[in-house]
């Protein structure tokens, strides 16, 4: 299964809502993917997040409350599109999830763009 990393609480949000994924890169992969939770979080990229969810009607958790360092969740990777109406939208390129779903956290080490899920790491 190819995986995801996001940094927190962006894989929150998607977790929560959030349709589709800004990337400054294009694929043309469409299929299953699991949501990787990346290590990295500064207090000034929660809060950007935070509010900005807020004035969507999402209240996010405290940032001592979000699993970091592995997969949180599932979704299909249904499209790549240049234009999407969704607020959370903000390009150049987003990724448009579908069928999301929280999974029990499983730690596992990110990598940059789509990366493979080892065999037997997801149950």
């Amino acid at each position: 299964m190819k995986a995801l990393s996001i940094r927190q609480p962006w894989a929150w949000c998607i977790l929560h809502g959030k349709p589709v994924e800004n990337r400054k890169w294009w694929t043309s992969y469409r299929g299953p993917l699991a949501i990787h939770a990346a290590k990295g979080m500064t207090r000034d990229e929660y809060e950007e997040c935070r509010d900005f969810a807020a004035r969507l009607g999402l209240t996010v958790p405290p940032m001592a409350d979000l699993p970091r360092g592995g997969i949180v969740g599932r979704a299909k990777l249904v499209d790549c599109v240049s234009r999407h109406p969704s607020p959370w939208f903000f390009g150049p390129n987003g990724l448009v999830l579908a069928d999301v779903e929280p999974t029990p956290f499983v730690p596992l080490k990110g990598a940059l763009g789509l990366f493979d899920v080892p065999e037997g790491v997801l149950p």
